[in-house]
């Protein structure tokens, strides 16, 4: 969901460097008037949406950027207790439940939230966090280079290990990026866990360790990060392709390729990118209140506004990613260029809570090692 800005949007979720950057004066924001917006880099909103929400609202909104979405989480965990700001955007379905164990928020029930589409509705009990958007981590493809070589394109998470796509696919480190962590979750999600303990699951065999292991064997290339993944090594990219990127395969978004038409000079009537839907895996994010605010008022007038039909509509050519409000407005570029999966695996967020770090440190061995 995210590749956001286009260089600075499509910086996406990968691994990227500590930043700040404020939408007014950029104080402090412990002033009643001011209001703190903490994210990941891909936070991004129109400047007169924006000016609205201030203007209407009375509060002035400063936006610190922490870098990737789990080093993010995992610095507003570090400081729960002396927070940064009082609203933390872009914890996704994948870092959940670590963020609700930390105590990372306190409840507050946006209003709007009973506008927001079933399926993305979590923590009903105590309303901890509010969904803000959706998107899906799938492959995307270069289709110049696939055409050029007169191969079809992969389709599925089966084809990426068959012997034609050898060296060909590059994906994010999936204990230091999200959509890598995505990837990785849709893999477990499609083949099941072919082992229990930390100890023996990467030789156990079968299951998602058995499927990494082809992975591995057909040559998949791992980075950091989404920026690296896709402005670097992907050939299919605008900015890959001037960075000499070889792999016509990357570990992206859905919504990339009506990126890569809308960034465009002149604009092409097509997408130079693909998805290969049945690689897909559904990835919400959220935004919640966090515990310990100094302007909790201001951080709930916030979260209404995130919730709003007014920043709902503007989200997606801003942040490359779906609305979770109903009637909501899809930018027509995503529905003929990027719709969503018609079926992304999905898994439930106990599950995720359950197993994410096991399987992280046995995807670490198995494939970094």
């Amino acid at each position: 969901m995210n590749t956001k800005k286009y260089c600075a949007v499509v910086v996406g979720l990968g691994l990227v460097t500590l930043s700040a950057c404020g939408s007014s004066d950029g104080g402090s924001g412990t002033d009643s008037k001011t209001v703190t917006l903490v994210s990941h880099d891909s936070w991004a909103v129109s400047k007169n949406v924006l000016a609205d929400f201030e203007k209407r609202s009375g509060y002035r909104v400063r936006v610190l950027k922490d870098g990737d979405a789990g080093q993010a989480v995992n610095k507003a965990i570090l400081t729960k207790d002396n927070p940064q700001g009082d609203v933390f955007f872009g914890v996704d379905n994948t870092l959940l439940s670590r963020a609700l164990d930390n105590g990372l928020f306190q409840s507050y029930e946006a209003k709007g939230s009973d506008l927001v589409l079933p399926e993305y509705r979590v923590d009903q009990d105590k309303h901890r966090v509010t969904p803000v958007d959706t998107g899906d981590i799938c492959v995307n493809y270069d289709k110049a280079y696939f055409s050029e070589h007169k191969l079809n394109p992969p389709t599925s998470f089966d084809d990426l290990v068959k012997p034609a796509y050898k060296n060909l696919l590059v994906t994010e480190n999936a204990s230091t990026s999200s959509p890598g962590l995505g990837f990785l979750l849709g893999s477990a999600a499609k083949y099941g866990d072919g082992g229990t303990s930390r100890s023996s699951e990467a030789e156990s065999g079968g299951g998602w360790q058995d499927y990494w292991k082809k992975l591995k064997a057909n040559g998949v290339k791992v980075v950091d990060g989404w920026e690296q993944a896709y402005n670097e090594e992907f050939s299919g990219s605008s900015t890959g392709k001037k960075a000499g990127g070889d792999r016509p395969l990357v570990v992206s978004y859905a919504s990339s390729p009506p990126a890569e038409v809308i960034y465009a000079d002149p604009k092409p009537t097509t997408a130079p990118t693909g998805v290969a839907e049945g690689t897909c895996f559904r990835q919400v994010e959220y935004a919640g209140l966090l515990s310990n605010a100094a302007n909790g008022k201001g951080g709930k007038a916030l979260l209404d506004f995130l919730l709003s039909k007014q920043f709902q509509d503007d989200m997606p050519l801003n942040m490359f990613v779906y609305p979770v409000r109903e009637a909501a407005q899809v930018p027509p570029e995503f529905v003929k260029f990027g719709p969503q999966a018609k079926d992304p695996e999905t898994m439930d967020p106990a599950r995720i809570a359950d197993h994410r770090d096991d399987w992280v440190k046995s995807w670490t061995s198995l494939v970094l090692k």
